[in-house]
């Protein structure tokens, strides 16, 4: 692909020095649909980032845009704060009708502000509450937001160096195979809370990913999370699933802790909820968690209501039938597993291991920055993947759910030359 020189200035000149994502793809993007892209050239590029999960189906996926254009050409109320609407009471229909009852879970339902971090600061705080508890043990390379609660729970040291003051009342725990299974899973935790002189306060909650997708597409056994699961119920601490970027069928299942077969306290959920990559979140908790009274928590854009339109036809149109979806999503998980086998059988001098679920997967490199060179050969050749891990080397794929199998393989065959061209 030959790419002329974009005109960047303005971004360059006047945006803030914060900006990222757009470095590692210098080029100006003008359309999207589906799997594809368009920068204001013409040039395509096969996307398998999904804007970090929040397009799960697609972009301008077309049967959510045409609920949407309806909806706004009928004048229907796009800013309501908490205020009862016919498009709020229709998503809640839609997800009690077709998520939380066929899995029997009994959550109240919370709208927090309107991203994934502001869910996450609703559990914390909703947490402590019921718990009259401060501290909140959480997992080594978790991510769970770069707001201030959600950072005191974050284990990566650039992102909280950030923050810029002590982040207190958060204590970590080795994730899954963190030790490399050199003792027992939660000894050292259950060790902990134990002892009179450990030194560690008896926690409200725990908060965990199934999969950490900006720490490494770290990957928790099921067995793993029943065994967490058992030890707050034993413990007398909350479970706080964080599903933001691994739910909404990334994993297979509409939530990715269904496969352990545990029922979490409390549940975050955002970026693909809305199914349009508009700005939506919810916190999920037991009925009997439900302590808030009126506007202790709120935040004036959590009534998006156009997200609660596309939220609720993206329900209607991908989790109406059943397992479909989930067994769509098993079938490009097996698709990507087995070329990603083939690249670590042509690279194995270099290719610590590649690992993830459902469609959402990494391979980790020896050599840290090769994750790097790889992701920018990829935007050369017209593949959009980013890195993740504390160091960034995990090349991390992150493709549609509605993405196709040829286009799927496509790109899978452009990550292939990628890894040859940058070894």
């Amino acid at each position: 692909m030959t790419i002329t020189q974009p005109d960047l200035s303005v971004f360059e000149t006047l945006e803030s020095e914060v900006r990222s994502y757009c470095r590692g793809w210098p080029t100006v993007f003008d359309r999207a649909q589906g799997s594809r892209m368009f920068d204001e050239d013409g040039h395509e590029y096969l996307d398998f980032f999904a804007g970090a999960g929040s397009l799960n189906y697609g972009h301008n996926n077309p049967v959510l845009k045409r609920a949407l254009i309806d909806y706004l050409e009928r004048d229907g109320v796009t800013h309501g704060l908490d205020m009862s609407t016919t498009a709020k009471r229709a998503f809640l229909e839609s997800f009690q009708n077709l998520i939380l009852r066929p899995r029997d879970l009994p959550y109240k339902v919370m709208f927090p502000g309107p991203t994934g971090t502001n869910a996450v600061e609703s559990a914390l705080k909703l947490a402590r509450k019921v718990k009259g508890r401060e501290s909140i043990v959480s997992f080594t390379n978790a991510f769970h937001g770069m707001s201030l609660g959600s950072l005191a729970v974050t284990g990566n040291a650039f992102k909280r160096a950030g923050a810029g003051i002590p982040l207190v009342h958060g204590t970590p725990m080795p994730f899954d195979h963190y030790l490399d299974d050199s003792m027992p899973d939660f000894l050292w935790f259950e060790r902990l809370l134990e002892d009179q002189g450990s030194g560690l306060n008896k926690p409200a909650a725990v908060i965990v990913e199934t999969v950490q997708g900006e720490g490494g597409i770290n990957v928790a056994r099921a067995e793993w999370l029943r065994s967490l699961a058992d030890l707050c119920r034993r413990q007398d601490m909350l479970l706080i699933v964080d599903d933001i970027q691994m739910g909404c069928g990334r994993t297979g299942a509409f939530f990715s802790f269904e496969e352990a077969g545990i029922v979490p306290d409390i549940v975050t959920v955002s970026k693909s909820i809305s199914g349009y990559g508009l700005p939506m979140s919810l916190c999920l908790f037991k009925p009997e968690l439900d302590v808030w009274e009126p506007g202790e928590h709120n935040g004036t854009f959590r009534g998006n209501n156009p997200a609660f339109v596309t939220a609720a036809a993206a329900l209607e149109t991908y989790w109406s039938d059943g397992p479909a979806m989930e067994k769509q999503t098993q079938a490009r998980g097996e698709q990507i597993e087995q070329a990603l086998i083939a690249i670590v059988d042509e690279n194995s001098d270099a290719i610590e291991e590649y690992r993830g679920r459902g469609l959402v997967w990494g391979i980790e490199f020896r050599d840290k920055p090769r994750a790097g060179a790889i992701a920018k050969r990829a935007f050369e050749l017209g593949l959009l993947i980013e890195t993740s891990g504390p160091e960034s080397e995990v090349v991390k794929l992150l493709p549609a759910l509605t993405i196709t199998a040829d286009e799927l393989d496509e790109g899978l065959r452009t990550l292939a030359r990628a890894v040859r061209e940058t070894a």
